[in-house]
């Protein structure tokens, strides 16, 4: 029998760590459980939301456990180059959080994140002339994220700058259905202001709460002050969808020990070195202060 929320406290929690916290008591709480693909059986809920706020002043990274940030950087930066291959994220970036899925010999996962953000196939083509003088219809590509990138320069009040991962005529060839799916970035320029403010909401169809969340919240932080570092925004609220929102049962024990822990340590803060452009980030351009957390937990994937 699990635990309920009336076994742990969110006194001691700071706003990062509490906010996670109470979707984890959510969960104890309302889940159900439920079978799934892995054979692993989650606690289950649908259509929870978390915010975190003022991502400049607070970036969102988990005090009561130590959350893997070159793995995350190293993720994030790989998507945006439009990488496909497992092997060229641990090679160039050292990280093996993808190594359970796709081709081992080659590496392939398919068209996931990255190809669907920066390299998208549109259904229009253009007349290319070949070497040898014929001429051929090419498909054209789209980047989801320049397009972003140029839609907030010029018209930063667009209703309509949305990037999605979800190709429902690619997806039987991905080596996982992206689970964080779509995002949607809001602009507005508040009162005593020099700058506009740049909020992102992001919506995840599938939600491993005890080891991929972390991960996604902080992420999707980043990804939110590099794009308003490009445009010269202020970074602000981090808002996330959450659908089917879950505890694997392996892993409820090692959640049970996190949730009796108080919050560390201040709020970390991150500092960005500015580049260029979006696609000159370096791993090393990424520097996190006053971070002490708790000790990792180690927590078995499901595949």
């Amino acid at each position: 029998m699990h635990k309920n929320s009336s076994h742990f406290s969110l006194e001691y929690l700071n706003i990062i760590d509490k906010e996670y916290h109470s979707l984890l008591l959510k969960i104890l709480d309302e889940g159900v459980w439920k079978q799934n693909r892995t054979g692993v059986k989650t606690l289950s809920i649908f259509g929870p939301q978390i915010i975190f706020k003022d991502i400049k002043n607070n970036f969102p990274l988990l005090t009561t456990k130590k959350v893997h940030l070159k793995s995350i950087i190293g993720e994030l930066l790989w998507f945006l180059s439009g990488s496909t291959n497992k092997h060229t994220l641990k090679n160039k970036y050292g990280v093996s959080i993808w190594d359970e899925w796709g081709d081992d010999e080659t590496g392939e996962l398919g068209p996931i994140y990255g190809k669907q953000w920066v390299s998208w196939k549109s259904y229009d083509y253009v007349s290319a002339k070949q070497e040898d003088g014929t001429v051929v219809n090419v498909p054209i590509y789209l980047n989801q994220i320049e397009k972003i990138i140029q839609t907030l320069l010029h018209n930063p009040d667009d209703r309509r700058m949305i990037v999605t991962a979800w190709n429902p005529g690619e997806i039987e060839k991905m080596a996982l259905p992206p689970c964080h799916w779509s995002f949607q970035f809001y602009s507005v320029k508040y009162p005593g202001n020099d700058k506009r403010t740049l909020h992102i909401i992001q919506n995840q169809r599938s939600v491993d709460v005890g080891l991929g969340l972390p991960f996604n919240i902080a992420s999707y932080a980043l990804l939110l002050m590099m794009i308003a570092e490009q445009v010269n925004m202020i970074p602000g609220n981090l808002i996330m969808n959450l659908g089917d929102t879950h505890i694997y049962e392996n892993h409820l024990e090692q959640l049970y020990e996190q949730l009796s822990r108080d919050s560390k340590g201040e709020i970390p803060k991150m500092k960005i070195k500015k580049r260029s452009n979006l696609w000159l980030y370096e791993p090393g351009d990424f520097n996190l202060e006053n971070y002490n957390p708790h000790k990792a937990i180690k927590m078995p994937v499901a595949v």
